[in-house]
């Protein structure tokens, strides 16, 4: 896994091999810890960043691009 650096200076570990798919790229999912025990967010693949925000429906938005997940599950009445 491949080793960032969080927000406030700990280490974070990016799985390039688990992924959700995005409109421009790939979210791949960060962990705290490298048993991959602790999910921590997601990693931006079209912008390199992991400055994203996650709702409660499971859509991810990056702040940087304009990359995002839709939700898990969801129709046309949420929109």
């Amino acid at each position: 896994m491949e080793e960032l650096e969080g927000p406030t200076g700990q280490t974070l570990y990016v799985d390039r091999e688990e992924a959700e798919r995005g409109s421009k790229a790939p979210f791949f999912v960060v962990y705290v810890d490298t048993d991959r025990e602790r999910r921590w967010g997601y990693f931006c693949g079209n912008c390199e960043t992991a400055e994203n925000a996650m709702d409660s429906m499971g859509r991810v938005q990056c702040n940087n691009c304009e990359n995002f997940k839709r939700a898990d599950e969801w129709d046309a009445a949420h929109e």
